[in-house]
């Protein structure tokens, strides 16, 4: 996943009252009213681009890549309440609460931070491969995965030694993993529009499966019940994959200039962070059958994303721009520049 390009801005919609979240369901829901909407929008501020964000339920804290430093957010306030600094082109961060630590992936550095997550306090780095982009704890081993954009591997590590236990080549660029908590990862291949799915314990490649029609995947989520992954792609689309035959399901719309995604087994939701400023909600019909929801109005650029499997809310970050400046030489205008002082989390939820 790349760090979050400055894109001009769309009005963020009115701040609207948090109401209680529904509890959680058995099996899959019947199709619920697309009511999501904008329940807070947090201006947190800060310097640095954006790329992933991870919610700890536990201690009601959101972690937000900030390009050289991360910074935490309180959940319950919507305020700043620490900050972890030289993490050199941070994309993601994984979170192990049964080890007491953190780790995020710093893509220009080559590193995984590993951080206290009671203090935040840095308990030392690891060397990964070359541009580690996302990062996933897998608790049954209790290994750390970083997906190494530029060398096309994954570094291995022992979250409680702090050092590495292998590496996978993968035969691509990986972008968005998730771990299905049995013994298996899955990870998107961006470059090959490909899902490749990995033994936790043995470190080798198990399968590589075709996406197709999807092309260039970048967020990938879970549904662990049904055995279900939801691969979002640049050429707007889902691609629903049965995760033990890797078949193509479903094929769905989703907005353009997709980053991110996730799935809520609550509410049998996958959802879609669009940079054109949408949020697509695609429902789980039945383990076979899905269809979109709802288009969630967000802003211009929210291109990543989260979700808090406590309360059911996503968070997506995002931020206003100036002008682009015009061109000099009849090519494309260049990049605007973000308005200091203007970044924000928009909370999305019923």
């Amino acid at each position: 996943m790349k760090i979050q390009p400055t894109l001009a801005p769309l009005a963020l919609l009115a701040l609207a009252l948090v109401p209680t979240p529904a509890s959680a369901r058995r099996g899959t829901p019947a199709a619920p009213a697309g009511d999501y909407h904008l329940l807070r929008t947090f201006d947190v501020a800060g310097d640095g681009g954006w790329d992933y964000l991870t919610v700890e339920p536990e201690g009601h804290r959101l972690f937000v890549s900030r390009s050289t430093h991360v910074m935490v957010v309180d959940l319950e306030t919507g305020k700043v309440v620490g900050d972890i600094p030289d993490t050199a082109g941070v994309h993601g961060i994984a979170l192990a609460p049964d080890l007491g630590r953190g780790f995020t992936s710093n893509g220009k550095a080559g590193t995984a931070t590993i951080f206290d997550l009671k203090t935040l306090a840095t308990i030392g780095t690891v060397k990964t491969g070359d541009n580690p982009d996302s990062i996933l704890y897998d608790a049954p081993t209790k290994r750390v995965f970083t997906f190494n954009g530029r060398s096309g591997d994954t570094t291995v590590i022992d979250a409680a030694a702090g050092t590495v236990s292998g590496t996978i080549a993968l035969g691509g660029k990986p972008e968005f993993s998730v771990s299905d908590g049995a013994g298996k990862v899955f990870v998107n291949i961006e470059d090959k529009s490909e899902v490749v799915a990995l033994d936790t314990k043995k470190l080798e490649v198990l399968a590589r499966w075709s996406i197709a029609p999807g092309e260039e995947p970048s967020g990938l989520a879970l549904d662990r019940a049904n055995k279900r992954l939801f691969s979002v792609c640049g050429n707007a689309k889902m691609i629903v994959l049965d995760c033990e035959s890797g078949k193509v399901l479903a094929t769905l719309p989703i907005g353009d200039g997709v980053d991110g995604a996730a799935f809520d087994a609550a509410s049998a939701c996958a959802f879609a962070s669009n940079g054109d400023g949408t949020l697509t909600v695609v429902h789980e019909d039945d383990a076979a059958k899905f269809s979109v929801l709802q288009s969630v109005e967000t802003a211009r650029g929210a291109r990543t994303m989260t979700l808090d499997p406590r309360t059911h809310f996503a968070y997506l970050p995002a931020a206003r721009y100036e002008d682009a400046p015009a061109p000099t030489d009849g090519s494309r205008p260049g990049r605007p520049k973000m308005i200091a002082g203007s970044f924000k989390i928009l909370e999305i939820g019923k």
